[in-house]
């Protein structure tokens, strides 16, 4: 089933007009993560195809195609995308892809070989993670999941069902909790998109059967899974910042534009809109609804919102909606 990369200014409503569509690209196959380089261009990952590409103005060219990437034939594969700070010079992203034992996350020089820099994150059919992005200070994030084994959330030894902060060699970040470990959240299911506003870090995460989350990432905190999903009152836990029940997100990209968080939502077929008023978050409104599963959110340089959308489901099985991506006015 295709899928879809379009644009839309960030004041999009629930029913947008077929004019102020603006359709970027189409015949894609689960465009993961979206990022920009320093012209301007898009670059994108493809989960299964293990592609990477290009995308400017309409035109979609290939960049590389990353062989030893592995679909786990349900949520793994090539995932998440990090452009390199020195990208006009040294022509490398970052990446974070399943491979035949793993989950890691390499640097990759456009057309040569990936350099893994974090390897050993458990892996499993679903439950990767995937999120791969340079925070304002300086350092890669990275979000993990469980690999289908609730105790690895808890076990600070585990890469499993964290928040991960390290430098472009791998090595722990400066500040992470505890000395030597990359490890700087734990007690996540499926966390995956990860943005900021300001210095303060939000990921999305997958719940279980009840509810899905945007935390508010903080050094050392425990977000609660298995003991916890959604809010409770176990010392220790730390509470999400927004929830909703799992029929209305299933949250997945996450981006800060123009004064809200957008949060894609492959189950909830929608954008979930949460304005932002210094550390408060406002009540979540539906955007882009009725257009099919909504993967990646990216805000571009051009200050134009855009979206990744794949109708396919974590087991690659394409749906009914036409894979298109909505932009308007408001």
């Amino acid at each position: 089933m295709a899928a879809s990369l379009c644009v839309a200014p960030a004041s999009a409503q629930n029913d947008p007009s077929a004019q102020a569509e603006r359709t970027l690209a189409t015949n894609l196959d689960i465009p993961w993560d979206i990022e920009f380089l320093p012209d301007g261009s898009g670059i994108f990952t493809e989960r299964d195809t293990k592609k990477i590409k290009k995308l400017a103005g309409t035109t979609v060219t290939e960049l590389d195609t990353v062989e030893e990437a592995q679909s786990t034939g349900g949520e793994g594969g090539l995932l998440g995308l990090a452009v390199s700070p020195s990208f006009a010079s040294d022509n490398s992203v970052f990446i974070y892809y399943s491979t035949a034992t793993d989950n890691r996350v390499a640097k990759l020089q456009l057309g040569g070989t990936p350099q893994p820099i974090v390897t050993g994150i458990p892996k499993n059919r679903y439950h990767n993670g995937g999120g791969l992005e340079f925070g304002p200070d300086g350092f890669l994030w990275a979000t993990t999941g469980d690999a289908q084994n609730t105790s690895t959330a808890q076990n600070w030894s585990s890469l499993a069902g964290k928040v991960l902060r390290f430098d472009t060699a791998g090595r722990p970040a400066a500040g992470n909790p505890r000395a030597g470990s990359v490890v700087y959240s734990i007690g996540h299911r499926n966390v995956q998109g990860i943005t900021w506003v300001g210095n303060t870090a939000y990921a999305t995460e997958f719940g279980n059967n009840r509810t899905d989350e945007v935390n508010r990432i903080e050094a050392g905190r425990n977000y609660g899974w298995p003991t916890c999903e959604g809010a409770c009152t176990t010392p220790g836990m730390t509470n999400p910042a927004v929830s909703w029940p799992n029929s209305q997100a299933g949250p997945t990209g996450i981006g800060f534009h123009k004064g809200a968080l957008y949060v894609g939502a492959v189950t909830g077929k929608r954008v979930w809109k949460i304005p932002v008023n210094g550390t408060t978050l406002g009540t979540p409104q539906a955007v882009f609804t009725g257009y099919g599963r909504v993967r990646s959110v990216a805000p571009a340089p051009d200050g134009t919102l855009w979206l990744g959308t794949s109708n396919q489901d974590a087991n690659g099985q394409p749906g009914a909606e036409d894979d298109r991506i909505i932009s308007t006015d408001g």
